[in-house]
């Protein structure tokens, strides 16, 4: 099931980059010959007008064919993307990255107004109870409200999470729980959390979803979408300056996971990994790196300033390289993935 949906996300990302490309070269007068998603084998197929529309076998890319893009033709196509000037290639270049910023801006503005926007309650109610922990041990659920822990009263969250701090791992705390109109008593034994060197118990805060107005949650789910942005830049800064290990890196396996993990979490989690990780594939897409679009955009600006653009064979020498980093990469993050499903 998590493969399933992790597919179904990826695809709705790159459906979404793949057409802001072809809406754009379409709006630009370029011929498209192929709008595919995903690569190698063709699974299926149909012709409508000159593009052909492809679904691959391999789900984890996509791509639109754009004639004057490939090899030298013997007759130059006015209508092929090398034959346009290199303002309508940017604009052509960046409608991908442009359109995954827009699909997380949509998803936020539907979050926040179809859904609702979180907010944790501050009672003292449990949300969620992560299983195998001591709350689930001691039969623990969502929607219990704790009243006192030790004999020690509690009425908001902060008080709950505050005396449970105060215990000490493997000592059992005597907790009075109202469930309904049940009032009875538990033992947990918290345990260390080793990341952050505090006991708990494996429970997590109620969280309540309030629907906002369509313009509020509008302008709410742009600026989420700008704070994030910023947000991941700066996150790869700190990974290009050393302050961040690619050991952090995830590829599709540890995406899988972590899809998985926001699906299990409820719609409102799944919706919004899937905005970050278009933003991701939008802020990645506009980086630099040869085979990419933002290298593609520096190649149409070179040509803006020397008149004309850079050798065919030299610039495919260049995203040849690009393609090869990515792989590399690509077998990096995968091994990180392994390696942290190994450590467990």
């Amino acid at each position: 099931m998590n493969i399933l949906t992790s597919l179904l996300v990826i695809a709705l990302i790159i459906l979404v980059h793949e057409l802001g490309h072809f809406l754009a070269a379409k709006r630009e007068g370029i011929q498209v010959e192929e709008f595919s998603i995903g690569f190698g084998t063709r699974l299926y197929s149909f012709k409508k007008g000159e593009t052909q529309y492809s679904l691959r076998l391999l789900p984890l890319g996509g791509y639109i064919r754009m004639a004057g893009t490939g090899q030298e033709e013997e007759e130059p196509n006015p209508r092929g993307f090398n034959q346009k000037t290199p303002w309508q290639k940017i604009k052509v270049l960046f409608a991908g990255p442009g359109m995954n910023f827009v699909l997380a801006a949509l998803i936020f503005v539907y979050t926040f107004t179809i859904i609702g926007s979180p907010h944790p309650v501050k009672a003292a109610i449990i949300g969620d109870v992560i299983e195998g922990k001591p709350a689930y041990l001691a039969g623990l659920k969502p929607g219990d409200q704790v009243l006192s822990v030790n004999m020690v009263k509690v009425s908001t969250w902060a008080g709950f999470v505050e005396e449970v701090k105060k215990s000490r791992p493997g000592e059992p705390l005597v907790l009075k729980v109202a469930r309904g109109r049940q009032v009875f008593h538990a033992t947990v034994t918290p345990e260390m959390d080793e990341s952050r060197k505090v006991p708990v118990i494996g429970v997590r805060q109620q969280i309540e979803f309030r629907k906002i107005g369509i313009w509020e949650g509008i302008k709410l789910g742009f600026l989420q979408t700008f704070q994030i942005t910023l947000m991941l830049i700066m996150g790869l800064g700190q990974l290009l300056s050393g302050a961040a290990s690619t050991a952090d890196l995830a590829g599709p396996v540890g995406m899988t996971k972590m899809i998985g993990d926001a699906a299990a979490g409820g719609m409102v989690y799944l919706a919004s990994f899937t905005a970050m990780l278009s933003i991701n594939l939008g802020i990645l897409n506009l980086l630099p790196i040869p085979a990419l679009d933002g290298s593609r955009i520096i190649f149409a600006g070179i040509e803006s300033l020397r008149g004309r653009p850079l050798e065919p064979e030299k610039e495919n020498f260049i995203h040849f390289l690009g393609f090869v980093f990515l792989i590399l990469l690509m077998l990096v993050v995968t091994y990180n993935d392994i390696a942290r499903l190994v450590r467990g």
